[in-house]
């Protein structure tokens, strides 16, 4: 398209350079609030028709019916800035929190329009692009960012790939900013993900997390603990999981201190970190084992998270705790950090093995919240697919808080049962205190949620099980295909 326009003169006049011509605009139009309505442009829509005599809109109308919501519209020669501009259509200018969806549908119409206008944007081979913030700069930024991600390093042949992404007009920069930091941290987490389990071992993912913290924040300390600092600990369950990889095992201790007042409790985050897992003696089947390389969603999700608290210098202290190991097979019963007798009668059930240890070990911090997260059962993935993650909580107010938090980011969740009809199928155990997979396989979820209750005391903790979420079905629109993998599950 750029050669036919260039051919045609189109731009000669204009003087642009080679760079200004590899340029995209993206700008949002909302749908029709009644039938006879105009349709009307966003404010940095309008203002960008201003500057062109309002050859936008007129040649919209020529065009035939605007765009609908996450559906573009591409036109060519209009803007002397922009060779290629993108109107994306949005939903109604009014959207707000739909309750029965449980998000905010502006904040989602946003995050759709965006991402289709940088898809087609993409497709046109243009190099860098700038924004409509489309009425929230925060969801255009984040949308934006996620959408430069790709996983590539090991590829020879890499394909050019976008160069610059801005917010268009002056708008809200400070919020454009402020997303752009917590998207990059997000990319961050896949890119942990992403990568191939030789090259992504415990202790390098350690080493990575430190390395960025390191790069952001004086506030922080990174404790890389070796195997002989795990059996000081007496964290035999964990152990017994690591135990048969070559891989040494990492227990990675996070502490964060932004607030001013050193003695305040922490929150506290504590992630799953199986960097390949081939089932252990229970084996996986060969289809799709490649993917058993993102079994460390967990930690790499809370180890981001606190990667961004630094970013932002946030007032806050956190502890931050991730088992990191390989799941290989070997594996027998062992006893927890706390005494508990575990018959371990699955091996591929061997996230919740590795957390119980340092669920434990996180009361010796008396933090003020415990949150974990897992990409842990496949049940889960049955049960909400991807459509919400799973949170088993002994806390509402901590429900609460959660659910709020959901609805702004889209990122939606699930309160499901912690139930003692559940407890009774893992403590029911003839050989140990606890069996590491309850009587039966179809509450998978609520069964590894009673188990790893049994490690903790804490009023208000909560178990995420992210096993559902980290598919990609293309729910998502604001998702590349290759952004998520079908993550490693445990069986039960």
């Amino acid at each position: 398209v750029y050669l036919i326009f260039k051919a045609a003169g189109c731009f000669g006049s204009w003087g642009l350079s080679a760079a200004d011509m590899m340029k995209g605009l993206v700008l949002g139009i909302y749908s029709k609030e009644k039938e006879g309505d105009v349709p009307q442009f966003t404010s940095a829509g309008e203002n960008s028709d201003k500057l062109i005599a309002g050859k936008l809109r007129e040649t919209l109308k020529k065009s035939g019916p605007p765009p609908k919501a996450g559906k573009t519209r591409t036109f060519y020669g209009l803007h002397q800035d922009f060779p290629s501009v993108v109107l994306v259509g949005l939903s109604k200018k009014a959207a707000g929190i739909d309750k029965q969806e449980n998000w905010h549908e502006g904040k989602e119409n946003t995050r759709a329009a965006v991402a289709a206008g940088y898809r087609q944007i993409q497709d046109l081979g243009l190099s860098s692009m700038e924004v409509d913030p489309c009425g929230d700069a925060q969801a255009a930024a984040e949308v934006a960012v996620l959408g430069l991600y790709k996983y590539k390093d090991l590829k020879q042949k890499k394909k050019m790939a976008m160069s610059a992404v801005k917010l268009y007009g002056s708008g809200d920069q400070e919020a454009w900013q402020k997303e752009v930091l917590f998207a990059s941290v997000q990319n961050l987490a896949c890119q942990l993900m992403e990568t191939p389990a030789n090259e992504m071992m415990p202790t390098r993912f350690a080493e990575i997390i430190e390395k960025n913290l390191k790069s952001v924040s004086s506030k922080s300390e990174v404790h890389i603990r070796s195997k002989p600092w795990i059996e000081e600990q007496a964290m035999g369950s964990f152990l017994s999981v690591a135990k048969g990889s070559d891989e040494p095992p990492v227990f990675l201790e996070i502490h964060y201190k932004g607030s001013p007042n050193a003695n305040e409790p922490p929150l506290a985050f504590v992630g799953k970190g199986i960097a390949f897992d081939s089932g252990g003696i229970s084996i996986n089947a060969s289809a799709n084992t490649d993917l058993m390389r993102a079994d460390m969603g967990g930690a790499a999700t809370i180890c981001s998270a606190i990667v961004s608290a630094a970013k932002f210098n946030l007032p806050i202290n956190i502890i931050g705790l991730a088992s990191l190991c390989e799941n290989m097979p070997s594996g027998k019963a062992n006893k927890a950090r706390n005494g508990k007798a575990i018959e371990v009668d699955n091996t591929d059930a061997e996230g919740r093995l590795i957390l119980a240890d340092v669920l434990c070990y996180v009361h010796t911090f008396n933090p003020k919240v415990i949150l974990n997260a897992a990409t842990s059962t496949g049940a889960m993935d049955v049960a909400l697919e991807s459509g919400a993650t799973g949170v088993f909580t002994n806390s509402s107010w901590l429900w609460n808080k959660l659910f709020e938090a959901s609805i702004e980011t889209g990122d939606r969740v699930w309160r499901m049962p912690l139930f003692e009809h559940y407890t009774r199928q893992v403590v029911d155990c003839q050989l140990a205190d606890v069996n590491n997979i309850g009587k039966y396989r179809s509450p998978g979820a609520c069964t590894v949620a009673a188990f790893l209750k049994e490690f903790m005391t804490h009023p208000k903790w909560a178990h995420l099980d992210i096993a559902g979420v980290m598919i990609n079905k293309d729910e998502g629109p604001y998702l590349r295909k290759e952004f998520l993998l079908r993550f490693s599950q445990d069986n039960a």
